[in-house]
């Protein structure tokens, strides 16, 4: 939480520290992947309870209950300090990549609450993807198999716990850059593991990357 705005989130201190502020998790997961791979590795630690950076600009829900109340002039301000300098730094490196005819695998790294509702959602990771372009698909299938064969104690979900095709960021990037040249995928994780001890957590990072190395080989044969 920037300083700027730490007084008016005294209140929400609760909100800030739960599922609710920041995705538990994602930011060791998506660090983790992309030591291994040697990949870009583009993040942002703001809340989003200060702006949503994984919503189209004109989406209901990008502010807060808290930034919702702002003036007009003080989103704006939001949008251009925090929303809109993000989604430029992961649009040119991916332009960058492009312009050097690389093909480009966008992982969007999340983490989900293991209860929402009062239900309790059934799965270990959530794989995410459009149907329609096959790059994105394919790449799912082939890492829910790793899974399922070599790490079956863990459940894997195809477009669980959301869709794919749900308004995000990664939906934003498919209408920017065609197929040919890109796919996104989001990575959603339970949160539970985070929660649990810290040899479990580390154990499912494991997992997480090493089922994912194990998909790149294969899909590089």
């Amino acid at each position: 939480m920037p300083a700027r705005y730490a007084e008016l989130f005294a209140p929400y201190q609760k909100d800030l520290n739960s599922h609710r502020g920041y995705d538990p998790g994602a930011l060791e997961i998506a660090r983790a992947i992309a030591g291994a791979l040697g990949a870009p590795f583009l993040y942002s630690t703001t809340t989003r309870l200060l702006v949503e950076l994984n919503r189209s600009a004109n989406q209901h829900g990008i502010f807060s209950k808290v930034t919702g109340k702002l003036d007009e002039s003080e989103r704006h301000w939001l949008m251009q300090h925090y929303y809109t300098p993000y989604q430029n730094r992961v649009e040119k490196a991916i332009c960058d990549l492009c312009g050097r005819n690389r093909k480009v695998l966008h992982l969007a790294i999340h983490s989900f609450a293991p209860v929402a509702k009062g239900k309790r959602r059934n799965a270990d990771i959530g794989l995410l993807y459009d149907p329609g372009r096959s790059a994105e698909k394919r790449l799912c299938r082939t890492w829910g198999d790793v899974l399922r064969e070599e790490w079956s104690d863990y459940k894997v979900r195809m477009n669980y716990p959301y869709r794919g095709t749900a308004d995000g960021f990664t939906k934003h990037l498919r209408e920017r850059f065609p197929a040919r040249a890109y796919a996104g995928v989001e990575v959603e994780v339970n949160q539970k593991f985070y929660s649990a001890s810290r040899r479990e957590w580390n154990a499912f990072k494991f997992v997480v990357v090493n089922s994912l190395l194990r998909t790149l080989q294969q899909r590089s044969h």
